[in-house]
């Protein structure tokens, strides 16, 4: 799995838990970008992600997510062979 096809996946995870179809993040989005995108929501997203990805997130990996491209990074780092 390639960058350009986490990132297509990410899309649907959040299409999904936000419950808006019209969403489409790139890897600059942040939450503030996002308006179904509060506190609950990104706990149920982050739980989604590790769940479709079949990963585990290190609290400090959350930490540092401040947009959706250092998401991409930490799964790249565990899938891109």
């Amino acid at each position: 799995m390639d960058r350009n096809e986490i990132l297509q996946e990410l899309n649907t995870i959040v299409r999904k838990v936000f419950e808006n179809p019209s969403i489409i993040v790139t890897e600059t989005t942040t939450a503030n970008d996002i308006d179904e995108w509060d506190s609950l929501n990104h706990a149920t997203l982050i739980s989604a992600i590790e769940k479709h990805f079949n990963i585990k997130f290190k609290l400090t990996e959350l930490m540092g997510f401040k947009n959706v491209g250092k998401i991409c990074d930490s799964i790249a780092q565990r899938t891109i062979k």
